[in-house]
């Protein structure tokens, strides 16, 4: 008996079956990883482009309240930021599984 079957006889879930529910899960749910990155990704482009346009503004004097190109500066940067920190988790995850393959 493998340690498999010896789970299965205890009333346990083997490995595979905790992969398949995960998988039943991403597809019932309809919302990939990916999907979410590239929200996420579009997001942040928006908030810098937004950004952009509000320096522009009051570069030209259609703003006066630099507060409020500050603030849109900033939340453009935090969600740069979170989004490259995002990247390097993947990454360092990314280079994990490729040192458990060797």
């Amino acid at each position: 008996m493998n340690n498999i079957d010896a789970m299965r006889a205890l009333g346990g879930v083997s490995p595979l079956e905790g992969v398949k529910s995960a998988k039943k899960t991403e597809q019932s749910s309809g919302v990939s990883f990916k999907d979410t990155l590239n929200g996420f990704m579009n997001e942040v482009n928006s908030m810098q482009s937004q950004a952009d346009e509000s320096i522009e503004k009051m570069a030209t004097g259609e703003i006066t309240d630099l507060h409020q190109v500050m603030t849109s500066v900033e939340e453009a940067k935090t969600a740069f930021n979170m989004m490259m920190e995002i990247r390097n988790k993947v990454m360092d995850a990314y280079d994990e599984v490729m040192r458990m393959r060797l």
